[in-house]
């Protein structure tokens, strides 16, 4: 299998980034890897890249470094949530990461999307760290938490969180991003370049090498 064209590995495009796929681990909201995510890597368009070596400028700045949890997104780990969404509940990862909603309910709520804007491979999950010590900072809540605490505007989180959150936001959003306002983590380009387009190539190690921009 080789990588669509106009996409690569994000890593190889933006030195110094860290990285935790974690729907390639066992470290989320479904309990085990996720269909078509087969190796630990994050992959993005050539904007998404360009858009986040802007970002990844500006926290540094700041004395922040950028750590990303997920970019483009098989079709088909889209269809895996959707399945997994009706599966009976067996309790592995509720606490965790939806702790009070149905897992049915995850869709209806905005929590998950049928057809993603990461398919499209121009949007990321990620949060910031300190570049000193190297440790994330504080935002009020873990990624993929479905729940109301993780809305930008959430009340119950410290001042400190929020003010983390408006500093992570600020970043993305001069940087050509814009936010999502259920998950304080989740971004996208304004200007995709595949606006239509679910993409369901699989992430492996066999994609062929693109050029890094």
């Amino acid at each position: 299998m080789t990588m669509e064209k106009g996409f690569l590995f994000l890593d190889e495009a933006l030195p110094g980034i860290r990285w935790d796929a974690k729907y390639a681990t066992w470290d989320n909201f479904t309990g085990k890897p996720v269909d078509g995510y087969e190796v630990n890597r994050i992959v993005g368009t050539y904007e998404l890249a360009a858009a986040l070596r802007e970002a990844q400028r500006k926290a540094a700045d700041l004395g922040y470094g950028l750590l990303l949890w997920d970019g483009y997104r098989p079709q088909r780990a889209v269809n895996r949530f959707l399945q997994w969404a009706g599966e009976p509940e067996d309790g592995r990862t509720k606490a965790k990461h939806y702790p009070n909603i149905n897992r049915s309910d995850m869709f209806r709520l905005g929590y998950v999307a049928a057809r993603s804007s990461h398919s499209r491979g121009s949007a990321v999950d990620l949060t910031l760290y300190r570049l000193d010590t190297g440790e994330l900072v504080p935002m009020g809540g873990d990624f993929d938490l479905m729940d109301a605490v993780s809305h930008h505007d959430a009340p119950g989180i410290t001042p400190a969180e929020a003010e983390n959150r408006r500093l992570l936001r600020g970043i993305m959003e001069s940087s050509g991003f814009a936010a999502y306002e259920r998950e304080w983590w989740h971004y996208a380009l304004k200007h995709e370049p595949y606006p239509d387009t679910y993409f369901d190539f699989s992430i492996t190690l066999d994609l062929a090498v693109m050029k890094t921009i």
